[in-house]
């Protein structure tokens, strides 16, 4: 046939014209999914959600059209509704309102998308717990996201929302809510009736104030208001008694906010404009463990510091310090002072060089002693000959301590000193000890915290495990390879330290702890940790995993939302890469998120 005599049917244009192809899912994960109510789409290029996804639960399926035979588990007409479904890191633009075809689902994931709008069937997921929707172009939420009742979760950090529905507030189950890194200059005063708050994250927006129905937040432990324009913190704010964590970093703050929070442990102000410490402010802090008040214009440290018995990081670092009150030494928890960029007087170089404990001691010296409040006790130790019970100590401040004496046993004379005394804090430090003392669980009401470190210790007792009103335990600077399993009976337990041991794998009772907070396990020899097991641990918000052999860090890890502080620098892993380690823990555990395998 002649090139010029062509059939009358032939589209001349026929590949260069391009015509629009919807998206497809393979077979295999539909078939998957009918099975396990399950769909991840995660980073597949998607510009939309195909059809045949929104119709998963309604469509009947390919090789049912096919009169094939079906064997036990391919009864696709007995098989599941569709109640996950992951679709982030993709490009998706919109999402239509055939979602309401998928109304059995408990997760909707859409993080990491190019949605500017989102349709008001959503509300129709009545089912819902978790709603991921950050980083994508949001301006608003409708109404209709209102409306479910079961939500849980709602993430919608880095987004453009500038503002957002009064109807918020009808969010009555939300335990957690992300507002982060939008352009919001007020909040509704409805966010108050979120009764069930417990992790309300509100930095990088724009807000000048916090509405005072704040206050009615009573089961919210982490309140994160940093890089914002806050001038101060209404002293409502005070009724959140539950807060344990406060973040008001990077804002316009000129006092320390009055808050007297009994369950606080950590406040974080650094970057202010705070000029003042006031003896009122600092006797709010009844339980505090953490205090940031970096780069701010404080030129006293006032005396009363000294009550702030549960302290052990104190961070003053850029401030106009001058003189540091000798009262400092009296904290007996404290492990780190952080003073560098301040114009201090009367303390030599090499005094601040040497760190806290040093300095702490140089401190001490400064103190006159006064022998009436202390009576002497014998021990049978060469070094010291004789040393002293500070009574009032015990009496006062409910505080046993026997430390830096290069002792292997603690004297009886110090336990019968402190006998029905409702001991609250014990501090055996840097000695000599190859075991547990035995008569601790004499104080088995009253102990709350108890500091091992720096010792001998080649196992753990399991007879500590009586102390059940334990939440902090330091066994830092030991030689112990594990942990007993009656460890887990210390229900209230929220930080332990373990650095500086010879633990080759993560304790396996620490993963049925889910009281814990901190867990520090900084140079051991750790090789793996479980992922799928410390995703349990909900309340883990600090993993310092540190100089240990971790030759893979498993992308499941990412999964740890919780998590607000991974430490994993000095391991031979080659990924994440030091760039991403540098940008943060979140930045980490979202690199860790995507390179988790998509079905």
């Amino acid at each position: 046939m002649s090139r010029f005599n062509r059939p009358n049917k032939v589209d001349s244009l026929a590949g260069f014209r391009t015509e629009k192809t919807e998206p497809t899912v393979p077979f295999g994960l539909l078939k998957a999914a009918r099975k396990s109510g399950q769909l991840n789409l995660t980073g597949r290029g998607l510009t939309e959600v195909p059809q045949n996804v929104y119709r998963l639960n309604i469509d009947t399926p390919e090789e049912a059209q096919q009169n094939v035979s079906f064997g036990e588990s391919d009864r696709w007409w007995e098989q599941s509704d569709l109640t996950k479904l992951l679709l982030s890191s993709n490009q998706i633009t919109q999402l239509t309102d055939d979602i309401k075809l998928l109304p059995g689902l408990t997760t909707l994931d859409l993080h990491d998308n190019q949605l500017s709008s989102l349709p008001g069937a959503l509300g129709e997921l009545q089912e819902l717990y978790q709603l991921r929707l950050s980083h994508n172009q949001l301006r608003s939420l409708p109404v209709e996201v209102c409306t479910l009742k079961n939500l849980c979760s709602l993430t919608l950090q880095q987004n453009l929302l500038e503002s957002l529905p009064e109807e918020l507030g009808q969010l009555e189950n939300l335990t957690e809510l992300d507002l982060s890194y939008n352009n919001l200059k007020v909040l509704p005063s409805s966010l108050g009736k979120l009764n069930c708050l417990q992790k309300l994250n509100l930095s990088h927006n724009k807000l000048r104030c916090l509405p005072d129905s704040l206050a009615h937040l009573t089961n919210v432990k982490l309140l994160d208001c940093s890089n914002n324009h806050l001038t101060d913190i209404p002293a409502s704010l005070s009724e959140m008694r539950a807060m344990e964590q406060l973040y008001l970093r990077h804002n316009k703050l000129r006092l320390l906010p009055k808050l007297p929070a009994p369950m606080l442990k950590e406040l974080y102000v650094g970057n202010n404009q705070i000029e003042q410490l006031e003896a009122e402010q600092m006797a709010c802090l009844t339980s505090i463990a953490l205090l940031e008040l970096r780069d701010n214009k404080i030129k006293i440290i006032p005396e009363e510091i000294a009550s702030l018995s549960t302290l052990t990081r104190l961070d003053l670092t850029n401030n106009d310090i001058t003189i540091l009150p000798a009262s400092l030494s009296l904290l007996p928890n404290l492990n780190m002072l952080l003073l560098e960029g301040n114009p201090l007087r009367g303390i030599r170089r090499d005094v601040l060089t040497k760190g806290t404990n040093e300095l702490l001691k140089y401190l001490k010296g400064r103190i006159k002693e006064e022998p009436e409040g202390a009576v002497e006790v014998h021990t049978a130790m060469t070094l010291p000959s004789q040393t002293t019970v500070n009574v009032h100590d015990i009496r006062a401040l409910k505080l046993l301590v026997y430390s830096e004496k290069q002792a292997s046993n603690i004297p009886d004379e110090l336990f019968d000193a402190a006998a029905d005394q409702g001991v609250a804090t014990a501090n055996f430090s840097k000695n000599q000890l190859t075991s547990v003392p035995s008569r601790l669980v004499e104080f088995q009401a009253s102990l709350s915290e108890i500091n091992l470190g720096f010792n001998r210790l080649t196992c753990f007792s399991p007879d500590i495990c009586k102390l059940l009103q334990l939440i902090h335990i330091n066994l830092g600077n030991n030689q112990l390879s594990d942990l007993p399993p009656e460890l887990r009976s210390l229900t209230k337990l929220r930080s332990i330290i373990l650095n500086n041991n010879r633990f080759k794998s993560f304790p396996d009772v620490l993963y049925q702890m889910i009281s814990l907070e901190t867990v520090l396990l900084s140079n051991n020899q750790l090789n793996e940790v479980d992922p799928c097991r410390l995703i349990k641990l909900v309340h883990l918000s600090t993993l310092d995993l540190s100089n240990n052999d971790l030759l893979k860090i498993p992308p499941e890890l990412g999964l740890c939302t919780s998590l607000r502080c991974l430490s994993l620098e000095g391991n031979p892993f080659r990924t994440p890469r030091a760039a991403i380690m540098t940008k943060g823990t979140d930045a980490v555990l979202e690199y860790l998120r995507s390179r988790i395998p998509t079905w």
